[in-house]
């Protein structure tokens, strides 16, 4: 069962097909994709948030094997502004993108924190292990800030080429024992 998550900030609200139309208006920009998994079709098709939503996501969260949250503000709520996701899948277990104009402002490292409690506390699973590319300074340094830490290096193909990821990992024993994450 996928339930909503709230931080100081944020709603996370369950995945709902209801929340494409704003999916596709927001996700597909160049400085989102590029360095994601060349699984996302480029250019992106005009119904692609539907095709994720209705036959990617709703299908995994439906079976347990993924759980997707729009990302919205409080002062806000029926804006998506991002989307964060949980998957069962070996070294791939969260992934998330915010759109645009809300970017550089925590937003991301507010919704990984409360994801990766859901992960640990919810669905105890004993690790937590996310592939970023090198190149995407960003992201990288949310898993810092949320005390993850570097375990592989490989060479993966990205929306915009070939490129090196580094697999991020945490346990459960480290996420519980970690200094919590607070804006500055």
């Amino acid at each position: 069962m996928i339930t909503p998550l709230e931080t100081p900030r944020l709603w996370l609200r369950p995945l709902t097909l209801r929340d494409a139309a704003q999916i596709q208006e927001r996700f597909p920009h160049w400085e989102i994709v590029h360095l994601m998994s060349a699984a996302i079709p480029w250019p992106y098709p005009p119904d692609g948030a539907l095709t994720w939503c209705r036959d990617v996501a709703l299908p995994q969260m439906a079976c347990g094997d993924a759980w997707h949250w729009t990302v919205r503000l409080k002062d806000e709520p029926d804006q998506v502004i991002g989307v964060i996701s949980l998957m069962r899948r070996g070294d791939n277990n969260r992934g998330f993108w915010i759109g645009l104009q809300w970017q550089r402002r925590g937003l991301a490292t507010e919704a990984a924190e409360a994801v990766t409690d859901f992960w640990f506390d919810v669905l105890k699973f004993p690790v937590l292990r996310v592939p970023k590319a090198v190149a995407n300074r960003a992201s990288r340094r949310i898993s810092e800030k949320l005390h993850m830490r570097v375990v592989a290096t490989e060479e993966r193909d990205h929306v915009s080429g070939r490129g090196l990821d580094e697999i991020w990992e945490i346990t459960a024993d480290e996420w519980h024992g970690r200094p919590r994450f607070t804006r500055s």
